[in-house]
């Protein structure tokens, strides 16, 4: 790919993920960034790369409820658009509950339930999934009878 050919696919993709005047912005260094920004130009690197599967590790940590929020709308959209996959690895129930087709839930390295979302945030079966919901804070406690 030639110089010019790369750089209006870069200057595209930050257009897509909402950098603003990302001519100016591609010669920024990330310490000029906001937290939204640097995450923004984070999935538009991987967008460069044409995913079948977008594999986001904790894509909202660090970043404020108002800018998690607008990260995981634009990563819903991307996902619509792009037709892609997506993996997300958190810790955030709040996340998994908005964004989860399906569930795994890890314990030590190890998937200790796999499920429909629904029905594993609903009624999980492991007790160490029991335990995680359970540890919620705005959950009553008992509230899943197991």
């Amino acid at each position: 790919m030639r110089r010019e050919a790369a750089r209006a696919e870069i200057l595209s993709c930050l257009d897509r993920v909402g950098i603003r005047q990302a001519a100016k912005r591609l010669s920024d260094y990330p310490h000029q960034l906001s937290g939204g920004e640097r995450q923004r130009v984070m999935i538009a690197m991987a967008l460069l790369t044409h995913p079948e599967l977008l594999i986001a590790d904790e894509p909202t940590t660090a970043l404020d409820v108002s800018v998690q929020a607008q990260i995981l709308q634009l990563l819903r959209e991307l996902q619509r658009e792009l037709n892609m996959g997506m993996l997300f690895i958190t810790h955030n129930l709040s996340i998994v509950k908005k964004l989860a087709d399906t569930v795994a839930v890890m314990q030590n390295g190890r998937c200790v339930e796999q499920n429909r979302a629904l029905p594993l945030l609903s009624a999980p079966e492991h007790p160490y999934t029991q335990k995680l919901l359970n540890s919620e804070p705005h959950r009553l406690p008992g509230s899943i009878a197991r």
